[in-house]
C-alpha cells in the first residue's frame, strides 16, 4: 500500500464505497481483536497519526477491546476510509490488511504456527484446529467456513461463503502466512459473492 499520510490531512471528510456497499446491510458483529489487529497493522506501517486520521474519518471513536464485539459495519468504514484515501479497491485494502496480520499473529499466537512447517498445512488447519481455538478464547466470534478440495488441475480449491463477503481478507491471510513459512503460492479467484455468485471460489498452486 502507498502511504496513508494522507488520512491526517482528510480527516473529518467521509464517502461511502459502492464495492462494500451490501456489507453495510450486514448487522453481525465482530470481535475487537480485529480492530486491535488493524490498528496494529496501520500504526507499524504508517504511524500512529494513521490511524488516528483513519478513525476520525470514518467518525469511530476506536476504543476496542479484544474480547467486546462491535458492528461489521465499523471495520467496513474504516476499510472504505482507507480505500477512498489510497486511491485503491477495498479489496486491495482487505488483502493488505490479511497479509500484514500474520506476523502480528504469529507474535501473539504462536501456537497456532509452530505445528506446522509450510504454509499449505497451516491453512488446512484453519477450519479443524485454529477456528475453535479462537472461539475458546473470544466468545462469541462468528469464523468464516472454508471448504478445501482438489481441482481437476491439481490446485487446491477453497470454497468460502460468508454474509461479510470478506474472500479478498483471506487471500490476504493466504499470502501472509506464505510469507511467514517462506512459501509460493499462487492464488487465482474463481469466482465472488461480490460479484453475485453464491460463494466465493478460490484456487490455491503451491509452488513446491
Amino acid at each position: 500500500m502507498r502511504p496513508i499520510a494522507r488520512f491526517t490531512r482528510l480527516a473529518g471528510a467521509w464517502w461511502h464505497c459502492p464495492s462494500t456497499e451490501d456489507l453495510r446491510k450486514v448487522r453481525e458483529t465482530m470481535k475487537g481483536v480485529v480492530f486491535n489487529l488493524l490498528e496494529d497493522a496501520v500504526a507499524r506501517e504508517h504511524g500512529l497519526l494513521a490511524w488516528d486520521g483513519l478513525l476520525e474519518m470514518a467518525g469511530l471513536e476506536g476504543a476496542y477491546t479484544s474480547l467486546g464485539s462491535y458492528p461489521d459495519s465499523e471495520v467496513i468504514r474504516l476499510i472504505d476510509a482507507a480505500s477512498i484515501v489510497l486511491g485503491v479497491s477495498a479489496g486491495e485494502v482487505l488483502r493488505w490488511f490479511g497479509r500484514s496480520a500474520i506476523p502480528l499473529l504469529f507474535e501473539r499466537y504462536e501456537k497456532f504456527f509452530t505445528p506446522h512447517v509450510s504454509a499449505q498445512s497451516f491453512v488446512a488447519s484453519i477450519n479443524d484446529v485454529i477456528h475453535p481455538e479462537v472461539r475458546k478464547l473470544y466468545t462469541g466470534a462468528a469464523c468464516p467456513h472454508f471448504h478445501f478440495h482438489d481441482l481437476e488441475d491439481g490446485r487446491t480449491g477453497l470454497a468460502y461463503k460468508s454474509p461479510r463477503r470478506m474472500c479478498q481478507l483471506a487471500h490476504g491471510f493466504i499470502e501472509g502466512a506464505a510469507d511467514h513459512y517462506g512459501n509460493r503460492v499462487a492464488i487465482e479467484h474463481l469466482s465472488c459473492m461480490q460479484h453475485g455468485h453464491p460463494v466465493c471460489r478460490i484456487a490455491l498452486d503451491w509452488t513446491p
